[in-house]
């Protein structure tokens, strides 16, 4: 944890605004992405599209904003153990942490993915709009995944006191979807399907990034495949 800020020992106000700045940098990116869509598609796409585009990033929007909420518990649980010396527990919440999400993901894609229709008939999509809507919330859905694993990786980092690493790999993903939604809005002509894509595999490929990254460092706590799961008192 040499690189990590300590809030545990001498001034606070330096270290807390270091850790700080890179969390609400990297959660302003991260509620951007459909920003960034609607930019592109209103530039290369129909006003259906747009509409289709404005209507499902709120939606998806909303959900990435409840994930981001939740995994800020993981990051205080851990910070917490680690603090207190007790790595083995550390290491146990963030099994169970892993566990807890994927199975909130599942039930967050399962939801969304049998009642597009519903979702966006609540959200009064355009009717001139409603399937370009539908299309891309169902594939903005199959990539949900992407959007809890990163969260979970980023509270992983910001427990260990590490906030640059998850703003790092934010930036990357913003870069390459912005690249994606040109590449496929405005030259494949993919409309708001295509920006729905760029963002699924921007999101995917931080996640890559982030995982990459936790495979080389050296985790200040204990951490086993068998902690993966939830461990009930």
């Amino acid at each position: 944890m040499s690189n990590c800020d300590s809030f545990i020992e001498g001034k606070i106000l330096g270290p807390l605004l270091k850790f700080t700045i890179p969390v609400i940098l990297a959660l302003i990116l991260q509620s951007l992405y459909g920003a960034v869509d609607l930019l592109v598609v209103g530039q290369f796409a129909t006003a259906a599209d747009v509409s289709a585009v404005s209507t499902g990033s709120q939606i998806m929007s909303t959900i990435t904003n409840v994930i981001a909420g939740l995994s800020m518990g993981t990051t205080i649980l851990l910070g917490q153990q680690i603090g207190e010396g007790k790595k083995k527990d550390a290491g146990k919440s963030m099994g169970a942490s892993i566990v807890f999400f994927a199975i909130v993901g599942l039930i967050f894609s399962v939801l969304m993915l049998f009642n597009i229709s519903g979702v966006c008939t609540i959200m009064n999509a355009p009717k001139d709009a409603f399937v370009m809507t539908e299309n891309y919330v169902g594939i903005c859905s199959v990539g949900l995944l992407f959007i809890i694993a990163y969260n979970v990786l980023g509270s992983l980092f910001r427990g260990i006191g590490d906030s640059k690493l998850p703003l790092f790999s934010v930036v990357i993903a913003a870069i390459i979807n912005i690249f994606g939604d040109l590449l496929l809005v405005s030259v494949f002509h993919l409309g708001a399907a295509g920006a729905a894509i760029a963002t699924v595999a921007s999101q995917g490929i931080s996640v890559i990034i982030s995982a990459i990254i936790v495979s080389r460092i050296s985790l200040p706590f204990e951490f086993h495949k068998e902690y993966i799961r939830f461990d009930f008192p």
